[in-house]
This record gives structure tokens, sequence and C-alpha cells, in this order.
């Protein structure tokens, strides 16, 4: 969600996509370990609202590292910069769809259990999808939909046995659904950006203008507060770098290679991460509910995959 990974070609049979382009390995990898990085998020979040990090601070130093990351990868390569329009549009992307998103998540969890918000959050494949359809970006496949359906009920699964603890705050689980809703149109408006505009540049836009709406809300609402611990800074590092850096690059680039649907759908291999970085770091179990629930979410991957005897594609 390594930056290695974004230049890597490896040419793979491919299917076709929703939207015309063949789908490669490489996409459907990119948007694998995009999810991976994604999953760790909510462990790296509450560690530093644990600390002392507020959410508007932590979301505000998060997307400001991840910024600076992107913008040295990018007066690296140089990139061709966008006319005035399509700099609006990225930096629209960025200063109101992700961070909103990520504002409604992060609050969400300080409000009810982690596995509650992903579970509402994970309804928005499913808007992806219905979104793709309504602009004729997508087209329906059966495989398309099968996938959609297991990670549905995978998700169910897993995240339905993991439960929560006492009764739900309303507001979490609006917040958390508003995440979802501020995702799929995130998403949907990301895969109508031009195919040749450079990753790391949109990135780094994308997370400037994150950062600067984000700081602003906290600056205007008097919610910025750093941590009064140190290591409230050591957590931020990994939020920042594994699932900024990493999970937006890698997302981003998948995005082009097979398509707003499909990727949401392979992105919901993100609450089987959480559940079982859960088990590693605080020692959680999984019951056999939630051990089935992971099956099926990683069954909707396998329907995913590449399929044999198509073309392959270079990049």
């Amino acid at each position: 969600m390594s930056q290695t990974a974004l230049a890597a070609s490896v040419p793979a049979p491919t299917v076709q996509p929703a939207t015309g382009r063949p789908a490669s390995v490489r996409g459907v990898g990119l948007c694998l370990l995009s999810a991976v990085a994604f999953g760790l998020a909510a462990l790296f979040g509450k560690q530093c609202f644990a600390a002392g990090f507020s959410v508007s601070s932590m979301l505000a130093a998060r997307f400001g590292i991840a910024a600076l990351v992107f913008w040295l990868i990018v007066g690296i390569r140089r990139p061709a910069l966008p006319g005035p329009r399509l700099l609006l549009s990225c930096l629209a992307l960025g200063g109101v769809g992700y961070a909103v998103q990520a504002a409604c998540y992060f609050s969400a969890l300080t409000r009810i259990d982690a596995s509650l918000v992903g579970q509402i959050l994970y309804v928005y494949p499913a808007m992806v999808m219905v979104l793709g359809l309504a602009l004729r970006r997508e087209t329906a496949s059966r495989r398309k939909f099968a996938a959609l359906g297991c990670s549905i009920a995978g998700l169910g699964l897993l995240l339905g046995y993991a439960g929560s603890n006492g009764p739900v705050a309303p507001a979490g689980a609006l917040l958390a659904f508003c995440s979802a809703i501020a995702y799929a149109l995130y998403i949907t408006a990301a895969n109508g950006l031009p195919e040749d505009f450079d990753v790391y540049l949109l990135s780094a836009l994308v997370c400037s203008s994150a950062a600067v709406s984000v700081a602003a809300f906290g600056l205007t609402t008097g919610s910025l507060r750093l941590p009064a611990q140190p290591t409230g800074w050591l957590w931020l590092l990994p939020i920042a770098l594994v699932s900024s850096v990493i999970s937006i690059g890698c997302f981003l680039a998948g995005l082009r290679l097979v398509g707003a649907s499909t990727a949401a759908i392979l992105s919901c291999l993100e609450p089987v991460v959480t559940a079982a970085s859960a088990i590693v770091v605080f020692g959680d179990r999984f019951n056999a509910g939630q051990v089935a629930g992971a099956a099926v979410v990683l069954a909707a991957v396998i329907l995913l995959r590449p399929a044999a005897g198509t073309r392959p594609v270079s990049s």
C-alpha cells in the first residue's frame, strides 16, 4: 500500500476487465499488497490514539509524511505536470474524497469496535459496482458477481463472528457508513483519471491536499492534539509509510490495470489482514466462523485471478 513493485513488469495471462483494459497479475498483486498495507492501518491508528494523538492530528501528520515521500519520488522522476482542470480534480480527490473517508473511518474506530467498522465499510465494493454500471464504465459478468458475493458472505462471517462488546454507538455506525460512501466515490473518481497520469504525482497531490484539508479542519475546530508519549510518533511512521505510501501508491497503480469494481473486491482482503494481525500482536483468537469467513474472502481473490488463454500485458 515495496515501491519498486509499482514499476515492476510481470507479463502474464490476463482477463478482460470491465473497462476494456487487460487485467494482469501485476494489477491483482498491487491491489492485494495495498489491501495488506491498509489492513494494518486500524492497528497502527489505535496505537496512535492510545499514545495521545487526536484523529485530525494523526491524519494530518500521516498524510503530510506520505506527501513528502511521494514528492521526493516525483522530484526524481520529473513527470509532466497536469493542466489546471486536472490539477483541481486531483486536489479535490484528496482534500475532499480521501480526507473525508479517512476522517470518518478513524473517527468511527474511536466509537465502535474495529470489526464492526470494517463490516460496515466493506459495503463499498457493491457501491463501486453500482456506480460503475450507472456510469457505463463497467460491464456485468458472472465471475465478478460471484466474487462480489463471496466477498460479502465472507466478510459477514469474518466480522459478524468477531462481534462487538456492549451496545453499538449510532454515531460510530453512521461514520463507518459515510466512510464507505466516500471511499466508493473516491475509487470511482480516481478510475476516471487519464491512464497516462503519473501514479506518484497523483499520490503526492492526493496526500498533500488531504493533509491540508484535515489540518485546516483540526485548526478550525481546535481538535489538533499531539501525543504526550514519544511512542506515539513511532507508531505514526508505519501508518504513514506502510498504510499510506505503500497502500495508496499500489492501489492507484493496480486500479488502472484491473478496473474499479475488481480493485474494490480485491481490497476485501483488508479485514482478513486486520484480524490476522490482531491475532499476532494482541493474541486474539479466530473462531470457526471467522476461519470460514477468511476462506470465503480469499475465494473471491481466486475468482478474480487472471485466466489462462488471454493476451498478456506489458508496461
